[in-house]
């Protein structure tokens, strides 16, 4: 509608709600077949422009969840749309399918008026509630639609016009309504324009996205199928080099995939023909024996090889399945646990506790003695007894674990010694080896040795006086060759006092013994398992390394971690979950390491937000005064700066010049500050 005939449309309008008809020469005609839908629907045009139809705030919450894919994407282009006409009066919103309002992007004066006119989350906007509009409109005639002045069915919007285009997804169906709306005396014909650009580009972005998503649920479908399968696993490109492969070819290749993705599988197969053969034809082939080569010996293994062809049928990768002949004592794991993957190159620090207690592990991987270590829970005991079986002579045999303290006290000997068929009941009708034959040749690493109860004390005792074994049930006594490697978060010397613990058990373990520190001791070491751990949960997690807020490591670093390393992992997994996309800020950390002192109270703990600082914090300030008191406060300044700025840059419209004038300094200072604090102008 042009400004020239805005006084005929009101007087169309006028005439309409008299009760005449509509003057076809006026009224545009898809606003017509509005007004006549309005008419039958019985909305009143004087009516105060309120919907009836108003979500509460837990309806809202609901509707924004289950619409969280459209938001984040739509938000992005909403917010470049809206600095077009950013201070000219415009607001930009978004509704779903049914015409409630999700978003509502505008500065605070429009805003205020948009919501007099009920143009706010949760209204709902179809015609039938609010008479001819940009949203309702469009959800009617599935089309995008300009409204302006007096074609808004209900008088009180005449002043207002609005831009609106639907949302359709890839069946062409309404997901979602984009609308700019503003005062009807600066209507511009390109308006609308800008809003079908935007939804366009929005739906180019939708599509990306569930392409993504089904790639996503594909390749995760295809990874479940890798992950369960009994053979191992490798695939490669057309290179030969290693894309991924399975837990089996992990037991079979002694290696974490992290190790071997990105290597050539020559490296792993040597010279095979039959793999070379794929690479450079594209042909399949079926049980050749090929000879894994692996930093703790070869084995002989039957292969198997499908290559995998693109839309053209090019050659571009392949997948090849292994099987060792005959299963060696390699493959014990995997039905005892986890291969021994780690190395003393994996742990992760410089403390020198740290780097004590691994020196310590290194003589002990050298020498035939049993080994304890002392730590408390989550200080990475497991981690080291595989580092001391991965540098020990006996890396080439299996490394079996088993935890004491997780298993009922009534199986723990069938466990450890095994038992004959029929031994009793619910016994498997051919028996089962225990962990001390499985592990013959290798290491038996018994964890939480503390928890074991006494009467299986005696009969561990024996074994390792003896060197033999005798299944529950059995009559024959069975070799074994087993380095004892022992952890427990106990003090076994107080066991023994106690008499929990055997005492001449305890000294037939305790020849060498590491203490493992605490997290709370090495703090210095919490940066570098910051960068380590997160980089790993990422890939985990398949998500994309997000930038870290510095305030975080400092966090991290000032808690005491009862839980040690595995909880500062948990941690950062919960970080990287809640980050949603975003940056890994301090809001993301738990409540125990942002407020780690259990004497402040809730109250006082608000005066950790983005607010000013009260009273009660200041007079904390005045009376703390170690150096890491002295930290918190300097960040706690530092934060109430950085809202101060960003309050002042709203107010002022982001508006540099203005804002540097409202505190009373420079262009360039604020800009230091900017980059100093991270604000970043969008």
């Amino acid at each position: 509608m042009t400004k020239d005939i805005a006084p005929e449309i009101t007087q169309a309008w006028n005439r309409f709600v008299s009760g005449a008809a509509i003057d076809d020469g006026i009224v545009r005609a898809e606003v017509a077949a509005s007004w006549q839908r309005c008419s039958a629907a019985s909305v009143n045009p004087y009516h105060n422009g309120v919907s009836h139809l108003l979500l509460d705030q837990r309806q809202l919450e609901d509707l924004r969840a289950k619409k969280r894919s459209l938001l984040q994407i739509a938000r992005l282009f909403m917010t470049n749309l809206y600095r077009f006409v950013a201070g000219s009066g415009f607001i930009v919103m978004l509704s779903d399918e049914h015409g409630y309002i999700m978003e509502v992007i505008g500065d605070r004066e429009t805003m205020t008026v948009a919501t007099q006119l009920n143009l706010s989350q949760g209204a709902s906007w179809v015609e039938e509630e609010v008479g001819t509009n940009g949203i309702g409109t469009a959800l009617a005639t599935q089309k995008p639609v300009q409204i302006s002045g007096a074609e808004h069915y209900c008088q009180k919007v005449h002043f207002w016009t609005c831009s609106a285009a639907p949302i359709l997804d890839s069946q062409g169906k309404i997901m979602g309504i984009l609308q700019m709306s503003g005062p009807n005396w600066k209507t511009h014909e390109h308006t609308l324009g800008m809003v079908v650009a935007a939804v366009e580009a929005i739906k180019n972005q939708l599509r990306l996205h569930l392409r993504n998503r089904d790639l996503s649920l594909l390749n995760n479908r295809l990874k479940n199928v890798i992950l369960t399968v009994s053979e191992g696993i490798i695939v490669i490109d057309k290179r030969g080099m290693i894309e991924q492969i399975n837990p089996i070819a992990e037991t079979i290749f002694c290696q974490p995939e992290a190790k071997i993705k990105g290597n050539s599988i020559e490296d792993y197969l040597g010279e095979s023909v039959s793999v070379r053969e794929m690479l450079a034809r594209g042909k399949s082939f079926k049980d050749s024996e090929v000879v894994t080569y692996t930093s703790k010996g070869n084995t002989n293994c039957l292969s198997s090889g499908k290559p995998i062809r693109d839309d053209k049928g090019d050659f571009s990768g392949g997948v090849i399945f292994i099987n060792p002949i005959p299963q060696n004592k390699h493959c014990v794991n995997r039905g005892s646990g986890e291969p021994a993957a780690f190395e003393f190159a994996a742990i992760i620090g410089e403390s020198k506790e740290l780097q004590k207690g691994i020196k310590l592990a290194k003589i002990a991987a050298a020498s035939k003695s049993h080994v304890l270590l002392q730590g408390e829970s989550g200080t990475g005991k497991e981690v080291f007894a595989q580092a001391i079986h991965n540098s020990s002579s006996r890396r080439n045999g299996p490394f079996v674990a088993i935890n004491c303290g997780a298993i009922p006290r009534e199986l723990i000997g069938s466990e450890l010694f095994g038992y004959e068929g029929g031994s009793f009941t619910g016994a498997k009708s051919g028996g089962r080896a225990g962990k001390f034959e499985l592990a013959s040749g290798g290491t038996l690493f018994l964890d939480e040795i503390g928890d074991m109860p006494l009467e299986q004390q005696v009969s561990l005792l024996r074994v390792l006086q003896d060197k033999h074994v005798m299944r529950i049930g059995g009559y024959q006594s069975v070799p074994v060759d087993v380095r004892i490697i022992c952890a427990t978060n106990k003090n076994l010397r107080e066991e023994v006092r106690k008499g929990t613990f055997r005492q001449d058990l305890f000294f037939r373990l305790n020849v060498i013994t590491i203490f493992l520190p605490p997290l709370r001791e090495r703090r210095e070491d919490i940066p570098l398992l910051f960068r380590s751990f997160y980089k790993e949960i990422c890939t985990k997690l398949d998500v994309n390394p997000l930038p870290v807020d510095s305030r975080v490591v400092t966090y991290l670093s000032q808690y005491h971690w009862p839980g040690n390393v595995r909880e500062l992992q948990n941690v950062i997994e919960r970080m990287v979950n809640l980050a949603q996309g975003q940056g890994i800020r301090p809001e993301h950390l738990p409540d125990e390491i942002l407020f780690p002192d259990p004497s402040v109270s809730q109250p006082e703990r608000e005066c950790f937000s983005d607010s000013a600082i009260s009273l009660k914090v200041l007079h904390k300030v005045n009376t703390l005064s170690t150096d890491q008191d002295k930290l918190s406060i300097k960040m706690l300044l530092a934060r109430n700066e950085r809202q101060e700025i960003i309050n002042k840059l709203l107010a002022c419209q982001g508006n540099i010049s203005h804002t540097a004038k409202e505190m009373g300094i420079s262009r360039n200072s604020l800009y230091k500050k900017l980059k100093k604090l991270n604000i970043t102008l969008s």
